[in-house]
């Protein structure tokens, strides 16, 4: 039986029934030698993955932006480590909880190209983020800058220093369709002044999935006295980086999206010599002020989530950061390309395909990001994220690996009819 054949066999049947039938390391082995850029197409070796993954078809979800959710063996392993610590109570948390924390955290350095003493395990992005906005030794007057398109949440926690230390902060837009880098490094630039101590910026603008020249605006930055700070939440396992080619002082990212790890668990990275210079969010004695585990007490969590780390990034390197990003990127352009060019379909995402990887947004002209929504879902069976603000006023549109061509084949007839409805 051929590969095809078998896995015609196997339908669309979910991951449960496959044990004992299906083995995805010998299915991804079976691929080793094949480039990943012809990989990206080949729909056998991809409905092969779709197999490590329990997906649920009442809905097609094209929202994997918030929550990209486990693959079973991922799962698996998660389920174990819950049900060990439950074993061990009280023994494990004063015993090794805290040196499995560790291990999980210099395992994340690895794939990150960074120091393992400048990252620590958070519990998410606006967690991460938030302890440096808060642990900022602010004055009076001292001036911030960002984006109107960054994370609302990191918007409110500057908001809330501005209320509190009489911090300024000032907002730029960032264009939908850049003509080049330089026009995005020259609105940071202009929004600098004497006064400018830290400069936040979106690595990957989630609700467009712009990708953003974050080392050029970095060294901008940094000529000018300033420190940037970078939001990493869609970046981490999406596509290929390192962060000290990013030139950035701080970065935060989430490990329950990308990366695919259970709930409640992001990262943080800061560099060396900045570590000191922070605040903790909560307080807690005992290391040294360049000791970046001195930034992550917490209290009491669920360490078992931890615990996955290493586990979600062992399924990710199993399936090829390569292969993952390449993969993604086909994806999008294969639905943005059907729909482009459609009387009254807009794209809110750059013309250029390496501005942007799996994300992508899409409109229609007169039509209410959230009527978009409810019809999608509603009317075609797709579940997606409407977005209306910051210049931004359409659906996001998320897959993920397991996605297929024909589901995203759905989504462009379904845009295409909403769009001619639109017209008449």
């Amino acid at each position: 039986m051929n590969k095809r054949t078998f896995l015609k066999s196997l339908g669309l049947m979910s991951f449960a029934a496959l044990p004992g039938t299906f083995n995805l390391d010998e299915w991804l082995s079976s691929y080793s030698g094949k480039p990943s850029l012809e990989l990206a197409s080949d729909e056998e070796f991809w409905e092969g993955l779709r197999q490590g993954y329990r997906v649920k078809l009442d809905y097609i979800n094209l929202e994997n932006g918030y929550y990209c959710f486990m693959p079973q063996e991922t799962l698996e392993k998660f389920i174990s480590h819950v049900r060990e610590i439950n074993l061990q109570g009280s023994y494990y948390m004063r015993t090794v909880q805290f040196e499995n924390k560790k291990r999980a955290a210099d395992k994340l350095a690895v794939i990150l190209g960074c120091p393992a003493d400048e990252v620590i395990i958070t519990r998410n992005t606006t967690e991460s983020l938030d302890l440096v906005i808060g642990g900022f030794d602010w004055k009076a007057g001292d001036e911030a800058v960002m984006a109107e398109q960054d994370y609302p949440a990191m918007l409110d926690m500057f908001k809330q220093v501005a209320r509190r230390y009489g911090v300024v902060n000032k907002i730029i837009s960032v264009p939908m369709d850049p003509a080049s880098d330089e026009e995005i490094v020259q609105l940071y630039a202009s929004a600098i002044t004497p006064k400018t101590r830290l400069l936040m910026v979106s690595h990957m603008i989630n609700i467009t999935g712009q990708i953003l020249p974050v080392r050029k605006i970095a060294d901008m930055a940094h000529s000018k006295g300033v420190q940037v700070m970078a939001d990493g939440a869609h970046a981490v396992a999406h596509f290929r980086y390192t962060i000290p080619e990013l030139g950035c002082d701080y970065y935060g990212s989430s490990l329950h999206k990308w990366l695919s790890n259970p709930l409640g668990a992001g990262l943080l990275w800061v560099k060396k010599e900045n570590i000191a210079k922070l605040w903790q969010l909560l307080a807690e004695d005992g290391k040294t002020l360049d000791d970046i585990r001195r930034l992550n007490h917490t209290g009491t969590h669920p360490v078992h989530t931890d615990l996955t780390i290493p586990d979600a990034i062992d399924f990710y390197l199993k399936m090829g950061p390569e292969r993952k990003e390449e993969r993604l990127r086909y994806l999008k352009n294969y639905w943005v390309s059907a729909v482009k060019g459609v009387p009254d379909v807009i794209i809110n995402t750059p013309s250029d395909p390496h501005r942007s990887c799996g994300i992508a947004n899409v409109g229609i002209k007169g039509m209410k990001p959230q009527d978009m929504g409810d019809t999608l879902f509603k009317k075609f069976n797709i579940y997606c994220a409407p977005i209306d603000g910051a210049g931004v006023h359409g659906c996001r549109i998320v897959p993920n690996v397991y996605t297929t061509p024909a589901d995203l084949d759905v989504l462009i007839k379904a845009v295409k009819e909403m769009a001619g409805q639109a017209r008449h």
